[in-house]
């Protein structure tokens, strides 16, 4: 499971979560192929793959290293055991879906000087991803008031062309000061207070990198930057040629820009970008909000020279795709996700990943074998089924965001994503109790496939179903943290089945000799009975947006 990543945009208050009630009924009397075929997801078929898997000759599976294209060749040849076709066209192999990452990390001492004053990074500003401004670089500076536009709002009716500019804007939206935003017309931003989506926008139109300026003075900057310091010296991965894809406005300002340089400043940096003071800064606010429109500019952004050294390498990586082609409805696909990398080596100790997702992958694998040997006893899914097993999630859930972008069926005709990520622990929440399992997402987009999970539950598994994680504003913010999020994003219904975080998250300490092989299994069932329904039913899930 990808780590949750500071948002200088978003803040998340916590609710509590609360239990599905299950009532116990008795097991289905009639024949029900299901349950035979279920019944070949065993404990034990789970435990060979994930011995396998999560052993040190894998060295972690660390995406784009030798550990993980070693992992990407047993998961392809447990496929083309099983029978199911390698559907990757153009590749030397059908089942390996290759892509390009860029890795950058930072290299020297970053450095903002305007006229001769000079401001120091993790103090007055920090940047985000690849840097555009990897060596002293001259700016090219236009303010653009909040970066919004909108039919009521627009920040960008006087400034048509920002290509190749590097544009300010200011943190949020029109506001009172009493917490009264202009946009939402309440006490809540809307999403254009994400400077996330103010980014997209700006790269979209051209620009080479966005400034925001937040209203936080250099102490409290300097304290917000000294958390995100370890974060911030980490290498950081990006698709080589990012995917351009259709978002709605939620996805916007949830998810970090690729292809522009993003940074962020404190007040102070920004009043002396903008040469001007707080008091003026204070009154273009108050008035954006009183008259509704952005106000006539008067600031004079001034020249600057800024620089974030970083080194640049190229890597490829694999997802590891196999088909199961479905009958009379095969031109529809259910796809069954996990990821298969981890965090490969780090200070010589390997981090095998057990749980994480060692256990979602060896899932994916026990579920396309249930599903091939029902296949080939005459019981085949009606649709097709592509088992889906990405790599670069914990670098940014990088290899579900390259497969949406070059999917082997078009997402119009596919109807849900099943994905699994850390299924084989018992987490403190339940005092080590395993009948349960966490669901996040399955009524985000489809009420009708949320009911449908929770029939195939009622009716074969009664596990307890825990929707703690799932609450919109929950601080963990799990929905967005694993591959599903970017099914999610394209409209397309989506359930994460996970059990949850445990004190041997991202540590050495995620081996096999902690994994709880029953509970894998129940909950690996599960998922192969809402697979069945979903692969089998006549309507597929219906999408009711919110």
């Amino acid at each position: 499971m990808n780590k949750l990543l500071f948002s200088a945009f978003l803040g998340f208050t916590c609710v509590s979560g609360a239990w599905a009630q299950q009532r116990s009924v008795a097991p289905a009397t009639t024949p029900d192929p299901a349950v035979r075929f279920a019944a070949t997801v065993t404990a034990a078929d789970l435990r060979r793959h994930l011995t396998e898997l999560a052993s040190d000759a894998y060295e972690g599976r660390e995406t784009g290293q030798p550990g993980q294209k070693k992992a990407a060749d047993y998961l392809a040849k447990q496929f083309a055991t099983l029978g199911l076709r390698g559907p990757v066209t153009e590749s030397k192999n059908p089942y390996w879906q290759s892509f390009g990452l860029v890795r950058t990390a930072p290299n020297g001492y970053a450095s903002f000087s305007i006229d001769g004053r000079y401001f120091d990074c993790m103090r007055d500003f920090f940047g985000f991803g690849p840097s555009v401004f990897r060596t002293p670089t001259p700016a090219a500076p236009v303010f653009l008031g909040f970066g919004i536009e909108t039919d009521r709002y627009n920040d960008y009716a006087n400034q048509p062309d920002i290509r190749g500019k590097d544009v300010i804007v200011l943190q949020g939206e029109p506001t009172d000061g009493r917490d009264h935003y202009l946009l939402s017309g309440g006490k809540q931003e809307s999403t254009w207070g994400s400077g996330y989506r103010k980014a997209a926008l700006a790269r979209d139109k051209g620009a080479r990198s966005v400034i925001v300026v937040t209203f936080a003075g250099t102490a409290q900057f300097e304290s917000m930057g000294a958390g995100l310091k370890d974060y911030l010296a980490e290498p950081a991965y990006s698709l080589a040629k990012p995917p351009v894809l259709p978002l709605d406005a939620k996805a916007l300002a949830d998810t970090p820009p690729e292809g522009i340089g993003t940074y962020i400043t404190s007040v102070d940096l920004g009043l002396a970008m903008l040469g001007t003071t707080n008091e003026t800064l204070q009154n273009y606010v108050l008035s954006s909000y009183s008259s509704g429109k952005p106000p006539v500019v008067n600031f004079q952004p001034q020249p600057f020279t800024f620089s974030i050294p970083q080194t640049r390498d190229e890597l490829i990586s694999e997802n590891v795709l196999g088909l199961l082609e479905g009958t009379d409805k095969k031109d529809e696909v259910l796809v069954i996700s996990a990821h298969y990398d981890h965090l490969g080596i780090q200070n010589d100790t390997i981090y095998n990943g057990a749980d994480d997702d060692g256990s979602g992958t060896s899932a994916v694998l026990t579920l396309a074998h249930a599903f091939a040997k029902a296949k080939a006893e005459g019981h085949g899914p009606r649709r097709s089924i592509l088992f889906l097993l990405n790599t670069g999630e914990e670098k940014g859930l990088l290899g579900s965001q390259y497969y949406t972008g070059n999917p082997v069926a078009p997402l119009v005709r596919t109807i849900a994503d099943l994905n699994i990520d850390m299924v084989g622990r018992n987490d403190p929440h339940h005092n080590n109790k395993g009948d349960y399992v966490y669901l996040i997402g399955s009524d985000r987009l489809s009420p009708e496939l949320h009911a449908l999970n929770e029939a195939a539950n009622k009716r074969y598994t009664r596990l307890k179903l825990d929707y703690k994680y799932n609450a919109p504003n929950d601080p963990e913010q799990l929905y967005t943290r694993s591959d599903h999020y970017n099914f999610a994003r394209q409209g397309i219904p989506v359930i994460f089945y996970t059990s949850g975080l445990h004190q041997d998250y991202h540590k050495a300490t995620d081996d096999v000799d902690r994994i709880a092989f029953d509970k894998l299994e129940q909950r690996t069932r599960l998922v192969f009975h809402t697979a069945w329904e979903l692969a089998n039913r006549d309507q597929r899930p219906a999408v009711v947006v919110k």
